[in-house]
């Protein structure tokens, strides 16, 4: 036990200055090339920080734990929407480029509907699903980087604008690596802490694994609000949770198709059918409506948000 305390510890100093590491770099890039911070928060810091989910799930796939490949990808968007992003919304809160917004929470929810559609309906996650994910990521990339061509340039100014691209990339490249490794030992350990608690593999997927696979965004998030690139925190939250749906759930799916896990019961029905994902939907719903309509972000989802979180985890250790 002291053994995993222990890396525990260190997988958490990775993933700190891997997030440091990986937002300078970020920012320097979205400078370098005059891009918005929201959009590069959205395509590539938001990539950097999904690749524990992404090896997190398709280990689980592959090894039979389709409890935590389905649970890690679902859980992880509530966290970083219930959690994450209300850190940003609580001590930032503000005005938001409604047009760069946009696409992103477009395409979260289309992937959205198809996911819950599939879980549903059919009951089971397979190869084509998996395809039909990754071909809605990519779609997405296309269509960001095009956006990226013809939107207004960036402000300039900050230490990351005096970096070259080189130094800024290595930086991008580090930061993702320590990030990984960092996560990896947070997750492997915590799960193994949390096992030794007795908790089940279902509730260590939704919350446990979840939020040690969301813990680059947390990092990444703070990091940008302490950096003053509320922008990049947000964009880099809600370009995550898309790629939980199309690049986590897709890669691990057509590797390995699984049936929808059904390890407790709520109401009658599979608790991820009546909890789960009403919970993500609301969740994304709550974040990103007002701010869609309004154009401006306010504590008061700040609130609610953390809120919502905090009884999705209570009713889980309880079921």
């Amino acid at each position: 036990m002291l053994m995993c305390v222990s890396l525990f510890i260190v997988g958490l100093i990775c993933l700190i200055k891997g997030g440091d590491w990986f937002v300078d770099g970020a920012t320097g890039v979205a400078r370098k090339f005059h891009l918005p911070e929201l959009l590069i928060g959205a395509t590539v810091v938001s990539i950097g920080t999904t690749l524990p989910e992404v090896m997190v799930s398709t280990t689980s796939a592959l090894t039979g734990h389709s409890e935590i490949a389905y649970g890690n990808a679902i859980g992880s968007v509530i966290c970083n929407t219930a959690l994450i992003a209300a850190i940003t919304v609580a001590i930032k809160p503000g005005e938001i480029n409604r047009k760069t917004l946009r696409t992103p929470v477009l395409f979260f929810f289309i992937a959205a509907v198809i996911y819950t559609g599939v879980a549903y309906f059919l009951g089971y996650f397979s190869r084509t699903i998996g395809f039909v994910l990754l071909g809605i990521f990519v779609v997405y990339m296309v269509t960001t980087v095009s956006q990226m061509k013809n939107s207004p340039p960036a402000e300039t100014g900050g230490e990351e604008e005096g970096k070259s691209l080189g130094i800024n990339l290595v930086l991008l490249v580090i930061g993702a690596a320590l990030i990984a490794v960092g996560a990896n030992l947070l997750v492997t350990n915590g799960t193994l802490i949390a096992e030794a608690l007795g908790v089940p593999e279902s509730v260590i997927a939704l919350t446990f694994v979840a939020l040690g696979t969301s813990l680059p965004e947390l990092v990444t998030a703070i990091t940008s609000l302490v950096k003053g690139h509320g922008a990049l925190s947000l964009g880099n939250v809600i370009g995550a949770n898309l790629f939980n749906l199309v690049l986590v759930s897709g890669v691990s799916v057509s590797l390995a198709p699984f049936s929808v896990p059904q390890s407790s019961v709520l109401l009658g029905q599979n608790a991820s059918l009546v909890l789960d994902i009403p919970v993500m939907l609301a969740a994304m719903l709550l974040l990103t409506v007002p701010a869609l309509v309004r154009g401006r972000l306010s504590r008061v989802q700040g609130i609610l948000l953390p809120v919502l979180y905090f009884a999705f985890c209570g009713i889980q250790f309880t079921l």
